[in-house]
């Protein structure tokens, strides 16, 4: 259902009730000029915080577009069933004391009572609209009025409140708080914030993302840049799990590769975030990953270069044309090349720096970064820097290029002349490694509406999972086998005698393992290498059957790991790694959506570190790796056929020879 909450985000009149947080809420609509209707409302106070008080709301001229709900838990489903009742359009629902804090039954009611009403909450410091000046909102914030700018929508009230404070000149449009999401959540805010043409880009602070498919689809349609920061990075895997692959990929890598497919970039830190949004603001998504770096300290050059390593942006050289033409414009002690180091020499002349700056702009970059600090202001001062401003942006304004102004130390730039930049149509980015992350960020949401994005993730079931058993290896390669992966050549004993005959029907040497265990390295349940005569002391050794034994897999050029595990926000997620006895050790691994192509997982595995030992690195024999993506899309098919029964599936290894790959071991668990 897509509901109107234009009323909510941009209401005319509002209702504050409440005692001292509701005045509190009075005061900041007095603060930012409101100019619509304020309505505190009190059972027995006179007025509030200056206003005249209504003593319920029966007494109000009319429906008010939102309210603030701002009384205890007990009395708040009753507040909002009579606001739903009277034709409100929209509450903020400020008490906590709900799933927060484990009562569910109480959320519950809260939601029922509101119905159809758009509510925020509970647990939820509201909203700000700067660009109207509605605020339904109980505390200080650091923002101001502005014609457009980004949107931001927090699950965090207090974080949401501490990004108002930056002095970024980050023009914020709306701040929108969503508490414990009960009935509105981020993707129908995302939605209804991105239809207002004055916000320019839209922000997610994300505990959860509640419903993936509607994120996707509101990403998809918005039109307008969107990123991310996503708490919850160092979360432990998944309770419960017995694969390795679980162990691999907890619910962060899950979302790592949600927002990957949805084309939101997921920023690392706070400041990254804010910069990326202004960045965006200002320039929108970036046409490309090209950059040209100008500063007058070849420290800078050298720093700036560093940002870039690990980052998907380029310092693209300069041709010798370009290197010609910005060379007739600085002393001949200088050498041109990206970054720039143009030294000091022409510091301070104007038509000089302007030429440079200018020559260095033409070549075409998808931006260009000017680096420079500026002084403190209550020790120095800064009048010997306004011909690089003038020249930044004169250059800036003759060829029509993008750039932006970073300093290297984010205290470094005052916000007046971050402001002053930003007027100009140039991005003051504050600190030089997250102005890379914004950068490679605003790059990357430029290709957020390829056709070829798709939900290609299978939705999770509610509810609480079935009981699941886990297959024997044995049963689990079979079904394995079944789906067109190729496993070793070997049958299951009951006793070792009977191992030790199969083994001496196998005639090469065998892998010996005792079923009905997890994780048999560890257990002392497997042997590797045994000759026909060896198997059954080796058998008596491990303890009782049932055995599998194996012809052992010859020829090993590498081993990797591929499985899935059932994320609670996504299904089921595959990961592909490094795998054997060091899966977890190593920590070599990428998580993917299914459906998995043998295009897909090929490439998986070129991302991982291990890479170089599967395609010759000095001199070592070539993997397979056709086979290796084959097998991984034959699983990938057998996972989506059977997604409803599949809680756990573990293949470790995977072994990879110059002619095929075989599933060593396998674990499956599932539904019963």
């Amino acid at each position: 259902m897509t509901r109107d909450l234009s009323r909510l985000l941009r209401p005319r009149s509002l209702a504050l009730i409440g005692g001292g947080w509701a005045a509190n809420a009075v005061r900041a609509t007095a603060a930012m000029r409101f100019d619509g209707d304020v309505w505190p409302v009190h059972p027995t106070r006179q007025e509030v915080a200056g206003r005249p008080a209504y003593p319920s709301l029966d007494a109000l001229p009319h429906a008010p577009d939102a309210a603030f709900v701002a009384i205890n838990r007990d009395a708040s489903p009753a507040m909002m069933a009579k606001l739903a009742a009277m034709g409100a359009g929209g509450a903020v629902a400020f008490a906590s004391g709900f799933t927060e804090a484990g009562d569910s039954a109480r959320q519950a009611a809260l939601t029922a009572a509101a119905g159809d009403m758009p509510m925020l909450g509970p647990n939820c410091y509201g909203l700000i609209n700067y660009l109207d000046g509605a605020l339904l909102w109980p505390d200080q914030h650091g923002g101001k009025r502005v014609a457009r700018g980004v949107a931001i929508v927090s699950q965090s009230s207090n974080i949401a409140i501490n990004m108002t404070m930056a002095a970024r000149a980050l023009p914020i449009a709306y701040l929108v708080c969503v508490g414990n999401q009960a009935q509105t959540g981020l993707a129908e805010l995302g939605a209804a914030l991105a239809a207002d043409p004055r916000v320019t880009a839209i922000g997610f602070y994300i505990e959860g993302v509640g419903d993936p498919a509607a994120f996707f689809e509101m990403v998809q349609a918005a039109g307008k840049p969107v990123v991310a920061i996503k708490s919850g990075r160092s979360a432990a895997a998944q309770t419960g799990a017995v694969s390795h692959t679980a162990s691999l990929a907890g619910s962060n890598a899950a979302s790592r590769t949600f927002f990957q497919r949805c084309g939101v970039p997921l920023l690392g830190s706070i400041p990254e975030f804010l910069e990326a949004l202004k960045l965006l603001h200002i320039h929108g998504p970036l046409p490309g990953r090209s950059l040209c770096s100008v500063s007058c300290s070849g420290g800078e050059a050298s720093i700036t270069a560093d940002a870039a390593v690990g980052r998907d942006v380029t310092f693209t050289p300069f041709t010798d044309a370009d290197k010609a033409r910005i060379s007739d414009t600085l002393s001949d002690l200088v050498t041109v090349a990206n970054p720039l180091d143009y030294h000091t020499f022409i510091w301070g002349d104007l038509a000089r720096m302007t030429d440079c700056f200018s020559a260095v702009m033409e070549t075409g970059f998808d931006l260009t970064l000017f680096i420079i600090d500026f002084p403190r202001t209550d020790r120095c001062t800064a009048i010997d820097w306004d011909p690089a401003i003038a020249a930044i942006k004169a250059a800036a304004h003759a060829t029509g290029q993008r750039a932006a102004v970073v300093t290297s130390l984010p205290e470094n730039l005052p916000e007046a002349v971050a402001e002053d930049f930003a007027a100009a149509g140039i991005a003051p980015l504050f600190g030089i490694d997250d102005a890379v992350a914004a950068i490679e960020a605003a790059a990357t949401c430029a290709e957020a509406s390829s056709p070829a994005r798709a939900p290609l993730w299978q939705p999770a079931p509610t509810g609480d999972a079935p009981p699941a058993r886990v297959l024997s290896e044995a049963s689990a390669k079979s079904a394995l086998a079944e789906a067109g992966l190729a496993v070793p050549e070997g049958a299951q004993a009951a006793s070792p005698e009977d191992a030790a005959t199969i083994a001496a029907r196998l005639a090469r040497p065998v892998a010996l393992k005792r079923l009905g265990i997890a994780h048999k390295t560890e257990a002392g349940a497997v042997a590797l290498g045994l000759t026909a005569d060896e198997v059954a002391a080796a058998a008596h050794q491990m303890g009782p059957g049932p055995y599998l034994v194996e012809a052992m897999i010859e020829g090993a050029i590498a081993e990797l790991i591929v499985g899935a595990h059932r994320d609670p926000a996504y299904g089921l997620v595959m990961t592909i790694g490094a795998g054997g006895v060091v899966a977890e050790l190593l920590d070599d691994s990428t998580t993917c959506f299914l459906p998995v192509s043998a295009d897909d997982a090929r490439a998986a595995i070129l991302s991982l570190r291990l890479a170089p030992l599967l395609t010759g690195y000095r001199g070592r024999p070539v993997a397979d790796l056709d086979a290796a993506a084959d097998a991984i899309a034959a699983l990938s098919t057998y996972l989506v056929e059977n997604h409803a029964l599949v809680e756990e599936l573990d293949i470790n290894p995977l072994i990879v020879t110059a002619t095929g790959a075989f599933v060593a071991d396998a674990l499956i668990r599932q539904r019963t």
